[in-house]
């Protein structure tokens, strides 16, 4: 059992909180029960490295067996070097630290994808990872993160998105420019959500959204440009129906995503 919360081995796994450190080793942080099984189910081949409490493993035991199928090792801790490499501050029970494995670019579009979510600088870590899940539930083919968005493997993310990370493609990096030309070549709509846009309602009636789709979503703070709304060939908008100053971004995409998810199916 690894008992010292203050190893160098130890630090070296609480460091991938920090981005510097992501960037320089390729790797991230996994937290949780759930993420961890996630990816032992979907992506066990990433995984180097495996912590857990004996408690946890009592209340998880699916898990050990998931990683002894996998032949992923399982190293005991304690409490105190558990917490010592978590980003939470009451983190249950389970720590991994995986390879990072953004998709291309050219490889999202070459699967000829029907429904995308694009997200242009978004920044909050809770949001982006919100509507990677969002995307994942609504049968997305893959999620683009364009611009200075924020770091898809920041902790934040990773435990936002609930392990959807390993189920749904996601490219990274990309620009929104290039994005959308390849976007287009591809046969997908572009639709971008913006308050200055037209009652969704209406592209419910119009068909539009029963045709492949590129959902462009923007920042939190500032939303689009007028410039990135022009390379768009609709702007929509989810309407506001009762006193709500304004809707939370991730909340929004999930409407939308979920709009284009339903009138594919009944299309």
């Amino acid at each position: 059992m690894l008992e010292n919360p203050r190893s160098p081995r130890v630090r070296s796994v609480a460091k991938l909180a920090k981005k510097a450190s992501r960037t320089e080793s390729g790797l991230f942080l996994l937290e949780g029960p759930q993420a961890v099984s996630e990816s032992l189910a979907f992506r066990p081949e990433l995984v180097i490295e495996l912590f857990a409490t004996p408690t946890a493993l009592d209340r998880h035991p699916e898990i050990a067996a998931a990683a002894a199928d996998a032949e992923v090792d399982l190293e005991y801790v304690t409490e105190e070097v558990l917490e010592a490499m978590a980003d939470t501050v009451t983190p249950q029970g389970f720590v991994a630290v995986c390879r990072q494995f953004p998709t291309a670019v050219k490889d999202v579009f070459a699967a000829a994808p029907k429904l995308i979510a694009i997200l242009e600088e978004v920044r909050d870590p809770g949001n982006a990872g919100t509507i990677v899940r969002a995307a994942d539930a609504a049968g997305a083919d893959a999620v683009v993160f364009t611009g200075r968005a924020v770091d898809l493997y920041n902790p934040k993310v990773v435990r936002s998105s609930t392990g959807s990370i390993f189920h749904v493609p996601v490219a990274v990096g990309a620009d929104l420019a290039d994005v959308l030309v390849r976007a287009r070549a591809a046969g997908l709509t572009v639709l971008a959500a913006d308050v200055k846009g037209d009652d969704l309602l209406e592209a419910r009636t119009d068909g539009v959204l029963a045709k492949p789709t590129a959902w462009l979503f923007g920042n939190e703070a500032r939303g689009l440009t007028d410039e990135q709304l022009e390379l768009a060939d609709r702007v929509v908008t989810v309407p506001i129906y009762g006193h709500a100053e304004s809707m939370n971004l991730a909340t929004a995409a999930s409407v939308c995503l979920y709009e284009s998810a339903f009138a594919h199916r009944s299309s």
